[in-house]
């Protein structure tokens, strides 16, 4: 699956990865590959995803995800660091 996530002023990261863990705004889901399509928006939490490198965590203030075709598009208001 290929993970892209951008924030208002940078891309943050774009990749394959082999999931990827959001804070729903209805909940914690995760997206594995061949997911149905959806469209949500995230709240403030953790975005978890794996790619061949391993885990990591990024922390955001809330934005919207895209699942479509095995791409998932991220947009988080900010990427806490």
């Amino acid at each position: 699956m290929k993970l892209e996530i951008i924030s208002p002023d940078k891309l943050v990261y774009s990749g394959e990865v082999n999931s990827v863990n959001m804070p729903g705004s209805a909940g914690r889901f995760t997206v594995l590959p061949h997911h149905t399509a959806l469209i949500s928006s995230l709240k403030a939490g953790e975005i978890i995803y794996q790619n061949e490198e391993g885990t990591v965590t990024l922390k955001i203030d809330g934005g919207f995800a895209e699942v479509k075709n095995d791409v998932i598009s991220v947009c988080v208001e900010n990427v806490i660091e």
